[in-house]
């Protein structure tokens, strides 16, 4: 009876230890949902490789650390807008960082300096670690290039613009200009971490893709604010186009003379053959017929007809 217990105990004991055995020897996985988003992106050819974007080997491990398909990114913007440092990328972070300078970053430079952004200085791509570099911590983004820190940006003038500096230092349309692109970046990512939002963001604004449960909830600290309006001179200088000038013909004048255009005949507002320019003064009305003593009419050879006169040269 003791030996029947006693082996009736054993058995499950020695599946169990042949299980745990497996699973020591099996090497950990990274969640399916990464593998499927990185070959959706490139299914759909939401990045199109080049010489600033080029495929590269798998990335596998340390554990679960890596990527499937990664990209070496030196440039974004078919190469007007590069990095500082070679970025290690996932499909679906080099598309939306594309779109996200398209629509958010270049035009609040436009805006607040007349000019692009062409370099971004980036503080780190993929790093197989812990969230804000903690021993112990949950993997963050980075560890699957899912994640990319920004901590600042170079001018077309060569100006530089520095998150740990200008974030709460620099001069007006330069903060503005970083609440622009931290706004427009909750737009675009699931994660954004700008300066304000806790301790460890204090240099850098940190953007992710991540899936943050199954509600897909984003989150954005600190809150967006709204900013200054650009400066002057006006929009239309800071994109390029000068306004006219006060003597400038346009569309909305305002002076109420009617343009030349408005008078018929040939040779209007140009040189007709005749000399001068032929302009609405050349069409005045006639002088009013000459009449004798008697009240009969003189024949003005300057008239052509008494209805719808016009002088001629």
């Amino acid at each position: 009876m003791v030996r029947r217990a006693h082996h009736s105990l054993l058995v499950p004991a020695l599946v169990a230890a042949t299980l745990s055995a497996c699973s020591i020897g099996q090497k950990p996985q990274r969640p399916a949902w990464r593998t499927q988003a990185e070959n959706a992106c490139l299914a759909e050819r939401r990045v199109n490789p080049s010489e600033f974007i080029a495929l590269a080997p798998e990335v596998d491990g340390p554990g679960i650390c890596g990527l499937t398909r990664p990209f070496k990114v030196t440039a974004l913007q078919g190469g007007a807008v590069s990095f500082n440092a070679i970025a290690t990328l996932d499909c679906s972070m080099v598309a939306e960082l594309d779109a996200w300078l398209a629509d958010a970053v270049q035009p609040a430079a436009q805006a607040r300096f007349g000019q692009q952004v062409v370099q971004i200085n980036s503080m780190g791509s993929y790093a197989c670690r812990g969230m804000n570099n903690q021993r112990g911590a949950q993997l963050s983004e980075h560890s699957f290039g899912n994640a990319l820190d920004i901590g600042g940006f170079v001018l077309a003038d060569g100006r530089e613009i520095t998150l740990v500096r200008d974030w709460g230092r620099g001069d007006a349309q330069t903060r503005a200009f970083l609440m622009d692109v931290h706004r427009g970046s909750c737009g675009h990512f699931s994660t954004v971490l700008s300066p304000g939002s806790n301790a460890f963001h204090y240099n850098h604004i940190h953007v992710d893709l991540a899936l943050h449960g199954r509600s897909g909830r984003s989150i954005c600290k600190p809150a967006p604010q709204e900013t200054l309006p650009p400066p002057d001179p006006s929009p239309l200088i800071a994109q390029g186009r000068a306004p006219p000038a006060p003597d400038d013909e346009t569309d909305n004048d305002t002076t109420g003379k009617p343009p030349l255009a408005a008078f018929e005949g040939p040779g209007v507002g140009a040189r007709d053959g005749f000399g001068p320019v032929a302009g609405p003064e050349a069409y005045a009305p006639p002088p009013p017929p000459r009449r004798d003593g008697i009240g009969q009419l003189i024949e003005d050879p300057d008239q052509t007809s008494s209805i719808g006169r016009r002088r001629t040269f």
